[in-house]
């Protein structure tokens, strides 16, 4: 799958950036490193890249509106690095749109598997097969929602609302399984391909972004609704 993949590496580490490049390379992948996050956006304009790998500090413009800028733009997979422990981090990056995010210090190999799980996600949503398709309705209707499968359009009452892959592919899933609760590991499985490994601030905030677009009152969600000690599920 890695064949004429390319990552983008946004590291201002010289040490990491090199491991970072050996390991993907050596997994097939092309990369490149830039090591200021305000040349990022107009790299993304000349060049197509398949992931950014992106350093949540970085000089100039840090991670966070780097973030923010390619998500304004380009519907691509972003992977945020952060040598930061403190959860708060982790939350702000993937409130902006980052896929997911892995801590430094970090396996080299473990990222390489991350990297190819983003990937064969995204792929996934983006190369559905007619048969996957011919399964699926064409819209599904909740309330004053109307999603719409094929098109990737999400409408509350008329109004369009933007959803990024990853928030669509998540409100898709418990939009064809209604009334269901859904645990954070088998929605992390499920919609991030590999096994959930404590990430639970992953699954907490898409569900929280998904509510704020969704719900008349996100902090009393009708729609998307907590099962405490269980997970999620939909109200249909």
């Amino acid at each position: 799958m890695a064949d004429n993949k390319r990552i983008l590496i946004v590291e201002d580490d010289a040490d990491i950036s090199m491991v970072e490049e050996a390991y993907l390379e050596s997994a097939g992948f092309e990369t490149r490193i830039v090591t200021e996050g305000t040349v990022v956006a107009s790299i993304l304009e000349r060049k197509r890249f398949d992931l950014v790998l992106l350093d949540l500090m970085l000089p100039g413009k840090n991670g966070y509106e780097v973030c923010r800028e390619i998500r304004d733009t380009i519907d691509i997979p972003i992977l945020m690095v952060t040598a930061r422990t403190e959860s708060v981090d982790e939350i702000r990056g993937l409130g902006l749109g980052a896929d997911d995010y892995i801590a430094k210090p970090f396996d080299p190999a473990k990222l390489v598997a991350r990297v190819h799980a983003n990937l064969r996600q995204y792929e996934r949503l983006q190369r559905k097969s007619p048969k996957e398709s011919s399964k699926e309705p064409e819209e599904i209707r909740i309330r004053d929602l109307c999603i719409l499968i094929n098109s990737w359009k999400v409408y509350k009452g008329e109004k369009e609302i933007k959803f990024p892959n990853r928030e669509f592919e998540i409100l898709k899933f418990f939009a064809m399984n209604p009334n269901i609760v859904f645990s954070k590991e088998q929605i992390f499985e499920k919609i991030w391909g590999y096994d959930y490994v404590g990430d639970s601030a992953t699954v907490m905030v898409h569900i929280n972004r998904i509510r704020e677009k969704i719900e008349d009152d996100s902090k009393n969600p009708q729609i998307l609704e907590t099962v405490w000690g269980a997970g999620y599920r939909l109200n249909k």
